[in-house]
Order: structure tokens, then C-alpha cells, then sequence
């Protein structure tokens, strides 16, 4: 019988490579025939780590999930300001609008492939957007402290993913130099400009 130490390695091989397959190429597009043949581990191997793809895709989700939220929780500790860890969010986030292979937002690849509200993957896809919209809404709500009861941080939280997506879509098909620039741009203006209560935001005076 496999000792668990070679079952776990074969686990996060099997989950590297599905990152890196669905990424590319999309979830649907990749079988488990294919996943079994590049990570080199039987069916029945990839079967006990995984009972099903779908496990194994919701797997990959939660790992590009953590990967996130380690990214925030770090920015957030290392900035002195709520500002400026938005800023290095951001940054990152500009980073990988040029990153070798990149094709866009995992999440968002993902929910264009499973639109079903109700299909796991989705569900997946709207939690990780919840949180980050909390982790954005609490850092905008230190932004806007001293706006008084009008100042609305989680419009802000919601522009900024707004912003974020538009960002990744554009610079994965259009080719142009400035997705990354015009989205710094576009937080900053977050930071900057306080939205309140109403239809417009207004310049904090």
C-alpha cells in the first residue's frame, strides 16, 4: 500500500498539473485521461486523492483562492495604512496583467464555463468574489474613516473588482501596453475619491 507521504505527492502533482491545464487550456477542455497521462499517476491513484474531475476542479479553485487571500493577508500586514495596502493589492494585481501565459481571472474563466448558479463550480467562483469584496469593503471602510455616515467603501470594494475585471479581461485579449497603468489609475481614484450615498461619488473636501 502507498505511504501517505507518496499519496500526498502525487495529490499535489495531480493538482499543479490540472492548474496549469485548466488555466490554459480550460477546465472542459481537459479530461481525466489527459490530467492522468501529464501527471504520471494511475486512474485509481488520481481517484482516491479526487472522486471526481469536478472535485479536482473545485480543488484548483480553492487553491488559486488561497493563493489570493494569502496575497491580501500579506499586503495587508506589510502597509502601514489601509491605502497603501490597496495600492499593493493593486500592484499585484498589475503584475500579473503581464506575467508569461497569463490568460485572464481563474474565477472568471471558470464561471464562463459553468454559468449554472447552482453548479458547484460556480458557487465556488461567488464565494471567492464574496470574500474578496469583504477583504476590500473593510480596507475602503479605514479609507473612508473620517468621511462621516454617507461614505459607501463597499461600492468602492465593488468598483475596485469591477475595475480588476476589466483590467484582466482587456489585457488577456487586447494587445495594448496601458491595462495596467489605466488601472492603477482607476484605484487610485477609489482611494481618492470618496463614494457616498446617492448616485455620484464626490471629492472628499
Amino acid at each position: 500500500m502507498p505511504s501517505t507521504e507518496a499519496r500526498s505527492e502525487a495529490r499535489e502533482r495531480l493538482l499543479t498539473t490540472a492548474g496549469a491545464l485548466f488555466y490554459g487550456e480550460g477546465i472542459r477542455a481537459v479530461g481525466v485521461d489527459r490530467l492522468v497521462s501529464e501527471a504520471r499517476v494511475t486512474r485509481a491513484t488520481f481517484y482516491r486523492h479526487f472522486p471526481s474531475k469536478e472535485d479536482l476542479v473545485l480543488a484548483y479553485l480553492r487553491s488559486a483562492d488561497a493563493q489570493i487571500r494569502d496575497a491580501v493577508d500579506a499586503a495587508t500586514s506589510a502597509s502601514a495604512t489601509a491605502a497603501d495596502a490597496l495600492r499593493t493589492i493593486a500592484g499585484s494585481i498589475d503584475d500579473d496583467l503581464t506575467r508569461p501565459g497569463f490568460r485572464g481571472c481563474a474565477f472568471l474563466r471558470a464561471a464562463a464555463e459553468f454559468p449554472d448558479p447552482t453548479d458547484p463550480v460556480h458557487r465556488e467562483v461567488v464565494a471567492h468574489r464574496a470574500w474578496f469584496v469583504g477583504a476590500l469593503e473593510d480596507l475602503f471602510a479605514e479609507v473612508y474613516r473620517d468621511e462621516g455616515p454617507g461614505a459607501r467603501p463597499g461600492r468602492a470594494a465593488r468598483h475596485f473588482l469591477m475595475l480588476r475585471d476589466g483590467a484582466m479581461s482587456a489585457a488577456s485579449i487586447d494587445a495594448t501596453d496601458d491595462v495596467g497603468d489605466t488601472f492603477l489609475r482607476g484605484v487610485e481614484g477609489l482611494i481618492t475619491v470618496v463614494h457616498v450615498s446617492g448616485s455620484r461619488p464626490h471629492l472628499p473636501s
